[in-house]
């Protein structure tokens, strides 16, 4: 079961001679008054007492859940032949459940919005029935930075759809990197077994043509607005125990590494963020140690890759889910990040004419047979495996 967690808003002012900082609590329905664990062990076989342990946060993180037509489409037939209205995305995501569930925190790129207000739609322009969604909550993800290049295919009126989508549906999930205006330099920060993220989510850009119009009550931060990224990761460094950064950056469809990636995490470090969870370039990229100006470290992974997708180039169906251990030392406060590890997957289609049985698998689970029948041109066992292990060289990080 997942460790009981508690959201808090913080509202922050950037501006001088603002107001002191207002918060606003809410608890999750499943909620209780118990939110840190603690164990009791002996202290010697003559005298017993309580004593805390230091806690410990697992998370995990995955990249782009990224919905092409295709997925919505089977999903669609999948729930008509069951009897059911609807779209039903199961089968796609039965593989890599188990391991999202495990998890303590679970943190998702939604790359597409997800909205009831607007078609099913793909590339370029996005729309994603709820149904995705609401399964993506119920088998465990509780954060979703929707900081990236498709969050306004529909527009303004699409990001305040999505917006609306996750408040009604799933309020108890974090939803951030993009927000209205009023709520712009709000920092959502949340405790975890009495260990406290804070998170912020930054995009290079949007598709061109879907800028927010001058005066929009929407808004999102780029990675160019310097100064104001940089308070506000100072801003979050302050409120919380950890600083979580989602970044959409880099490259498309590339494994290399962007040297305006190396610096943009060098600064972020600089100013205050301790995991940053790197998205865009649509296939892994390599993860490492960040030295912190204090001397700890914190940690990147530089792009997830695809959590899901119908890309037809062989990079595009690769992708990794990342998992961090967090401590906290209770005597000292210090923070220290462990057990970085790469789940590497495929997203894997037939090679038939409607690419049929699109679905996630897991590295270890996969099968030269398999990859001998997918459906993406030039994909093939040995490419990925050389991808995974040494191109990228995050087989370090496998168990």
């Amino acid at each position: 079961m997942k460790k009981k967690i508690l959201p808090i808003i913080i509202s922050v002012c950037l501006l001088s001679a603002c107001t002191p900082t207002q918060k606003e609590v809410q608890i999750n329905s499943d909620s209780s008054s118990d939110l840190q664990n603690v164990s009791e062990s002996s202290v010697n076989s003559e005298e017993s007492s309580a004593i805390p342990e230091n806690p410990t946060v697992r998370l995990l993180c995955a990249g782009d859940n990224l919905i092409h037509t295709t997925i919505y489409d089977q999903a669609k037939q999948r729930a008509q032949s069951e009897g059911k209205s609807g779209y039903d995305f199961g089968f796609v995501y039965q593989d890599v459940a188990d391991i999202v569930g495990a998890a303590d925190y679970a943190i998702l790129n939604q790359e597409t919005i997800v909205t009831n207000d607007y078609p099913a739609s793909g590339y370029p322009d996005f729309a994603t029935p709820g149904e995705c969604g609401d399964l993506m909550v119920d088998i465990g993800f509780d954060a979703f930075s929707i900081s990236n290049n498709h969050v306004l295919d529909k527009g303004a009126a699409g990001l305040k759809s999505t917006l609306k989508y996750w408040a009604e549906n799933h309020p108890e999930s974090l939803v951030y990197g993009a927000s209205t205006r009023e709520k712009e330099d709000d920092i959502p920060v949340v405790e975890i077994n009495g260990i406290t993220f804070a998170f912020l989510g930054f995009m290079e850009y949007i598709n061109t043509g879907h800028e927010l119009p001058i005066g929009s009550d929407m808004s999102i931060t780029y990675l160019a607005q310097t100064e104001r990224v940089k308070k506000l990761v100072q801003k979050a460094d302050e409120l919380a125990d950890v600083v979580v950064i989602s970044p959409h950056y880099g490259l498309e469809t590339t494994g290399e590494v962007q040297p305006s990636q190396i610096q943009m995490t060098k600064n972020l470090v600089d100013w205050g963020a301790d995991i940053i969870i790197g998205t865009q370039a649509h296939t892994v990229q390599p993860m490492e140690w960040v030295t912190k100006p204090d001397g700890g470290e914190a940690f990147v992974f530089y792009c997830l890759g695809n959590f899901v997708s119908h890309m037809d180039i062989p990079l595009g169906v690769l992708g990794m889910i990342g998992e961090l251990t967090v401590t906290k030392d209770l005597e000292t406060g210090e923070i220290t990040l462990s057990e970085p590890d790469a789940i590497p997957i495929v997203s894997h289609y037939d090679n038939d004419a409607a690419h049929s049985n699109l679905k996630i698998y897991l590295w270890d689970e996969y099968t030269e047979a398999l990859a001998a029948k997918h459906g993406c041109s030039g994909f093939s066992y040995n490419f990925a495996k050389t991808t995974f292990e040494n191109e990228l060289k995050i087989v370090d990080y496998i168990d």
